[in-house]
């Protein structure tokens, strides 16, 4: 392999070694990445000419051997403004934060345009120290191929006294950006002049395939000032929707436009959107404290057969939740994706996964409130759930309170067939549970990791590996 990595010149070279690295991530321990402008000796220097009044920063960059700006293809402003921060975290009598953020980023703006850098993804971000140079969008109109294959774009928080540069900025990547696929807009989009650049934007593109919709910072919009209407010039390319923390506006009514819609997140919404879409998904997830059961329930019927990834999270309502369950049992037995939250170990809910014979994820987040079972009655529910289980199952996660974790071994013990290739579970340190663990290993053959919340002690975690890999649940969770 190290013959194949090693051949090219450097950008080539750590391009590849990251590609080769791309599927065994966590095994790598150290990594250094140096660049020619902004290193340790750079920001050295800079420190030193910014502490003292009659020292500049040298705007003259020397010729390297590559041209590494040119290789950039995500520019996340609010990084680069949290980094340049920490940078400047020290008194100087010629240099204030402000000024110096202004200065640099301007600079690597400029770097990064005059040097051919050509972007993916861009996150914008303008607080109110924040101002771009008018020269910054005179290259931009010289250079346009610096956002011209943009695919991603992010609007972060914009200061009030900041709209002129954003909005500018806006015009621009609406005049040249028209290849973006997703689309994230800020919160206060809703309710700043922007919205008329946001628009702008929207329109604008050739193929808009993604919007995510969030007014967690202006305590749920009702007004969006056209900005979903516009959605209209997309409804031919439009894939995915996320709607977040927004009330109910006529203007989502045009999503019954979009042809091609696959995709629907909505997340702590007024539930009476699902009341006015009429469309077929294969993915949706729904999240909400509370929710109106009738919509809920003939929103999944509608997708029907087409339905083949599906979150729930609907708080602790169990009566609500049961007849959902119904609901994808009777007109949903495509799904190859199901995730649920606070939901009840019930002889409904084995049923149903019984029924879907192609589940190939399925995430159990069980309510953590005793259940009102002998330990008996409990341990026939557990095997009759690890023996429905889909022939097709390679995902398991399995969390609930300190009766069902007591039963994994149980479980373990009874499920024979299914190849799971990960399982995920609240802890590991019961013995009975751990000898179980290993018992299915040896017998399954096919799993191949275990994520766990809690970490076991090291002789017990030595015991486990020996025959399967022991992660995080952070590492093991599948998301849809």
């Amino acid at each position: 392999m190290a013959s194949k990595i090693f051949i090219g010149d450097m950008p080539e070279l750590m391009e590849n070694i990251l590609k080769h690295l791309n599927n065994e991530i966590h095994s790598l321990h150290s990594c250094a990445l140096i660049f020619s402008f902004l290193g340790e000796d750079e920001i050295s220097a800079l420190k030193e000419c910014l502490e003292k009044e009659t020292c500049q920063i040298n705007i003259e960059f020397s010729k390297t051997l590559f041209e590494y700006t040119r290789f950039l293809k995500v520019l996340n402003l609010y990084s680069i403004n949290k980094k340049i921060e920490e940078l400047f975290c020290f008194e100087s009598k010629s240099y204030t934060p402000e000024t110096s953020m202004n200065f640099v980023i301007n600079l690597l703006f400029k770097l990064f345009i005059e040097n051919g850098a050509t972007l993916d993804k861009l996150v914008v971000y303008f607080p109110d120290s924040l101002k771009l140079k008018p020269e910054i969008f005179y290259l931009l109109e010289q250079n346009m191929q610096f956002i011209s294959h943009l695919q991603y774009l992010s609007l972060n928080k914009t200061g009030f006294s900041n709209i002129e540069s954003t909005t500018t900025l806006l015009r621009t990547l609406a005049k040249y950006a028209t290849k973006i696929r997703t689309l994230i807009p800020a919160y206060d989009s809703y309710k700043t002049p922007l919205f008329h650049d946001i628009i702008q934007i929207i329109k604008s593109q050739e193929q808009l395939r993604l919007i995510y919709i969030n007014g967690i910072g202006i305590k749920h919009p009702s007004e969006f000032h056209g900005i979903i209407s516009a959605l209209e010039s997309q409804k031919n390319s439009l894939q995915e929707v996320t709607i977040e923390n927004c009330d109910w506006n006529a203007e989502f009514e045009i999503l019954n436009n979009c042809k091609n819609l696959d995709t629907f997140r909505i997340r702590n919404c007024d539930m009476k959107l699902l009341k006015i879409l009429n469309c077929k998904f294969s993915t949706l997830e729904i999240v909400s404290e509370y929710c109106d059961v009738s919509a809920t329930t003939q929103f999944i019927e509608i997708s029907g057969l087409m339905l083949k990834r599906l979150k729930l999270k609907l708080g602790s309502m169990i009566k609500v939740q049961i007849l959902e369950l119904e609901a994808f049992k009777s007109f949903c037995p495509n799904i190859t994706y199901l995730e649920l939250w606070y939901i009840e170990f019930s002889t409904q809910l084995i049923e149903v996964i019984g029924n879907l014979q192609k589940l190939q994820f399925l995430t159990l987040h069980f309510l953590w409130d005793n259940i009102d079972e002998t330990k008996e009655e409990l341990d026939v529910r557990v095997i009759h759930f690890a023996e429905i289980l889909p022939l097709t199952l390679q995902y398991l996660k399995f969390w609930g309170n300190l009766q069902l974790n007591s039963c994994i071994d149980i479980f373990l013990n009874h499920c024979s067939n299914v190849p799971l290739k990960t399982l995920s579970i609240h802890h590991l340190y019961e013995e009975k549970t751990v000898n179980a663990l290993i018992e299915f290993s040896k017998r399954n053959r096919t799993l191949n990791c275990v994520g766990l919340y809690y970490y076991l002690d090291d002789d017990v975690k030595k015991k486990v590996e020996k025959y399967v890999r022991l992660e995080s649940y952070e590492y093991t969770d599948v998301h849809l």
